[in-house]
């Protein structure tokens, strides 16, 4: 017997760890295939791949971002094979079983809930060693009627699950991400979340992990995202996971993280202080810092705790930080929302991430809608239309501030530029020059159309220009600034303010053949050819010591010329490069 554990990935680089366990857990009695895709690749490119290996059997590994994809693939594959045997598992089906067998005639089974034992019984059943009545956690079909079965009771001891990280194929893995779980299970109860729907919070042993995650760093992946849905919930166990990580750093392997900030303690803090720069990020979700609106759904956080938190984590410059609100929760219209962004915002974390309520199948936030008299999608993934709180049109509004902030905040391309607008003219509330700016977008057509990185600093220098005009020389300057500290360009744009120096580059050269500059600067790069060392750095003359602004951002400068040194040869974790403010020779000492 021929069986295909498959899924969709949304890129190529992930890794679904779904099929892994459920390969592992039948591997003594039988040898099974497991085939990756995105929804990238075409269907039928997808659909000839799995037809010319002739499988009896193929279970797709679903989610909000893959079904119809999978759907549409499983109804074709039906038609051209149609003894072939079709089932699906994952959080899309769990929660809807019997509406999906009845929607789709083209199914033969559904696997609820965790996979391994219901997997492994559904296998024996094939092997002819169990009655298809005993299967405990399947959805099937019988005589033409739809039979669902005993639930499958939960794992208990998570190490029983074999691992997919024993004598794994390098190649595999090499350079990918993968998606790695600690424990199953949430301490909290948050009603959008599909974790509410499972009691209990289960770990895997520290041994097993430990084992797992050093098989992974000697394949070296790319990342190793945890998916625990508050990793240091145990905070003995994920001090001891991270410090174990920090130890047998690989120097290319990084770490991510879902942590609740108001559970990270003084100890804790301390530890994390003296972790690598770029070893580790965390996500922290946020959701809301409406009181109201967090009993509504069930989430416990203490906002002013997890500032303290985020801020002392931000003063170690080493753990990238990306906080999470939810847009359309219960109790918190438009305007309450930007409080909620101004209170994060205004932390000064290096990614604010707006995402909008998904009423999932099997959360409690789906089965209260009425309550608060919720409208949404009823197709994956089931995104909020509006509620008694926030109507459609105010949703479609913060959908372009999204928009904005993902092309000029979280991409951080334009830190300066931002902090300067921000600070001097939008203080009170950042929200407002998101939205003001989005509102420029839309009456300029820039939502329909693409723009590449020229076309984004200039719409934000036209934007400066028309709705702030004050000290707009700065300005152009500050965002110059932004633009040469992103990497090594050929030529300065026709939009900065161009300055032109007597026998500027001869000066550079000369100050790159002065030994004590290199050494002051460039120690990697002592007895470097110049013309090598050209390739990772580069000179500007300003007009003003921008520099200033770095250090205090409301700074009042004067008319000043200054050259800035741009060093492109360094970890970007948080900087793309490093700058400084240098003496060249006098021009007519060249």
């Amino acid at each position: 017997m021929k069986i295909l554990l498959t899924t969709l990935n949304s890129k190529f680089i992930h890794t679904n760890l779904a099929i892994r366990y459920l390969r592992e857990s039948v591997k003594d009695l039988v040898k099974v295939d497991v085939r990756e895709y995105t929804i990238n690749n075409q269907l039928d490119y997808i659909l000839k791949d799995i037809y010319k290996h002739d499988y009896d059997v193929v279970l797709f590994s679903t989610y909000i971002w893959n079904i119809y994809d999978i759907v549409k693939l499983c109804e074709n594959l039906k038609k051209v094979k149609p003894e072939i045997k079709i089932g699906l598992g994952g959080p899309e089906v769990t929660y809807d079983s019997e509406n999906a067998m009845e929607k789709y005639e083209f199914l033969d089974y559904i696997l609820c809930g965790e996979g391994e034992l219901v997997f492994r019984s559904l296998v024996e059943h094939f092997l002819g060693e169990k009655n298809i009545e005993d299967v405990k956690g399947i959805v099937y079909r019988k005589d033409g009627q739809i039979i669902v079965n005993e639930e499958m009771e939960l794992l208990q001891n998570l190490d029983e699950i074999p691992s997919p990280y024993e004598n794994l194929d390098v190649k595999e893995y090499e350079n990918r991400i993968v998606y790695y779980e600690t424990s199953r299970g949430c301490p909290f109860n948050c009603q959008y979340c599909l974790s509410s729907a499972i009691k209990g919070l289960r770990y895997f042993s520290t041994d097993r992990v430990k084992r797992d995650l050093k098989n992974l760093i000697d394949a070296r992946v790319s990342q190793i995202k945890f998916i625990d849905r508050t990793f240091n919930a145990n905070k003995k166990f994920a001090k001891e996971i991270m410090e174990f990580l920090m130890k047998n750093d690989n120097g290319y392997t990084t770490y991510h993280f879902e942590v609740t900030a108001h559970l990270l303690d003084d100890d804790m803090l301390d530890f994390l202080k003296n972790c690598k720069e770029g070893l580790f990020q965390f996500e922290i979700g946020v959701q809301s810092t409406n009181q109201k609106t967090l009993d509504a759904v069930g989430r416990r956080d203490d906002f002013e705790k997890l500032s303290y938190v985020v801020k002392k984590i931000k003063s170690f410059r080493n753990i990238h930080q990306h906080l999470d609100l939810i847009a359309g929760l219960p109790y918190e219209g438009y305007e309450r929302f930007e409080k909620s962004f101004n209170d994060v915002f205004n932390l000064g974390i290096e990614q604010l991430q707006l995402g909008f309520l998904k009423m999932i199948k099997g959360t409690g936030m789906r089965n209260s809608a009425k309550q608060y008299g919720y409208k949404f999608k009823d197709y994956a993934p089931y995104e909020i239309l509006f509620n008694d709180f926030i109507t459609y049109d105010e949703i479609l509004k913060i959908k372009d501030i999204e928009d904005i902030l993902e092309k000029y905040y979280n991409s951080n391309n334009f830190p300066l530029s931002l902090e300067y607008i921000i600070r001097n003219y939008y203080s009170e509330s950042p929200f407002k020059f998101f939205e003001e700016f989005s509102t420029y977008f839309e009456n300029n057509g820039y939502f329909d159309m693409a723009q590449g990185k020229n076309q984004l600093y200039k719409i934000l220098l036209d934007f400066y220009n028309e709705k702030i005009n004050e000290n707009k020389d700065l300005f152009n300057e500050i965002l110059k600034y932004d633009y040469l500290s992103l990497g090594k360009i050929s030529t300065v744009p026709n939009m900065f303010n161009k300055i032109e120096l007597n026998n500027f580059k001869c000066r550079c050269h000369d100050f790159l053949h002065n030994e004590e500059n290199l050494k002051t600067y460039f120690p990697d790069f002592v007895d470097t050819p110049t013309k090598y060392i050209l390739k990772y750095i580069h000179f500007e003359p300003f007009k003003y010591d921008i520099l200033k602004l770095k250090e205090d951002i409301s700074s009042k400068l004067e008319e000043k010329e200054s050259i800035i040194l741009f060093d492109y040869n360094t970890n970007k974790v948080f900087d793309k490069s490093k700058t400084y403010t240098v003496e060249l020779g006098e021009e007519d000492e060249v």
